[in-house]
């Protein structure tokens, strides 16, 4: 890999990179610890049988009630064990968020991130809907994570692109159509609070655009027997339409990587995609379809050598060939 294809962060740029990543790994410890006492807990006022004694009753975020039995010493115990977990969850995730807008601040500052607020916002907000171990980020935009992971920034020729593309798990369906349903109508609905301009593509039901015209794709692997055909992500009038990807099956069988990326403005996010050597061997593959436009060939071809020679000079540890 040539040395003008990545530039190395500084040694200060690197130890806020370090302090930021456990300050953002802490905070999604606090996160699933919240989410584990969302709702909240009251005393009902009584039954028609036992007006005079109280029942404990579980509410959760939608508005749901579940009675956990009427006031007793173990009632109690539960509603004074609730309410200290949760005061001491949402203290916690208030420091923390707190201490994340110091490190944003510190992280833009000395320019650690490079890649798009909007991508940030994307993979935050499938994590806040509990959605992201649904989807892989198979696109150019995995080099952010492997860059990051590095603690290099690759030089625009590897990364120039305007859409990013999900690979979902078709067969973890129900699973997603459940946990969606919890958070919105559908998966539009749900890009839509990051960017309310993103409108589906009339020529590919499968891509969303917005306003500056940045594309998000959710690609499927190519149809097995227990498959349905064709595939909407949800009952809503208007969602994506998943479409069929090549070697797709091969991309959710590699080894999963994760990795902390940060946005130009300095917010942070955890990007899921996969193994970096699976990576080349795909983009690899992808350089080698005759039908695939010359230009695109070129840059696939680009970035496996990008991504290999990180793993050779920066990531020996993810050089066990997958």
């Amino acid at each position: 890999m040539k040395e003008t294809e990545l530039e190395e962060l500084s040694p200060a740029a690197t130890r806020q990179a370090i302090d930021a990543g456990k300050v953002f790994a802490a905070l999604e410890a606090a996160r699933a610890e919240a989410a584990q006492v969302r709702g909240g807990m009251y005393w009902h006022k009584g039954s028609k049988a036992r007006p005079d004694t109280p029942y404990l009753v579980r509410t959760t975020p939608a508005g749901g009630e579940t009675s956990l039995g009427l006031e007793s010493e173990e009632t109690r115990l539960i509603y004074e064990r609730f309410m200290t977990r949760k005061a001491a969850a949402e203290a916690r995730l208030r420091q923390l968020r707190e201490a994340m807008e110091q490190h944003r601040r510190m992280n833009r500052a000395l320019r650690i991130g490079h890649c798009e607020p909007l991508v940030v916002k994307l993979l935050n907000q499938l994590a806040q809907a509990d959605l992201s171990d649904h989807f892989r980020v198979v696109s150019t935009h995995a080099l952010y994570a492997y860059g990051a992971e590095a603690g290099v920034h690759l030089q625009a020729g590897a990364l120039a692109t305007r859409d990013i593309d999900l690979l979902w798990d078709v067969q973890q369906r129900l699973r997603f159509a459940t946990q969606l349903a919890r958070v919105d109508r559908s998966m539009l609905g749900l890009l839509r609070k990051v960017d309310p301009s993103f409108r589906l593509r009339d020529d590919q039901r499968y891509t969303a655009v917005n306003q500056d015209g940045f594309e998000v794709d959710i690609l499927r692997r190519e149809q097995a027997e227990t498959d349905p055909h064709p595939i909407k992500l949800s009952e809503a009038d208007e969602d994506f339409w998943v479409v069929q990807a090549r070697h797709a099956q091969q991309l959710l069988d590699a080894p999963p990587f994760s990795a902390l990326i940060v946005a130009t403005d300095g917010t942070m996010a955890r990007m899921h995609t996969l193994h970096p050597l699976s990576f080349v061997r795909f983009k690899r593959w992808m350089a080698e379809q005759t039908d695939r436009e010359a230009p695109r060939r070129r840059r696939d071809l680009l970035q496996a050598e990008v991504v290999e020679g990180l793993v050779r000079d920066y990531l020996p540890q993810w050089a066990e060939a997958r």
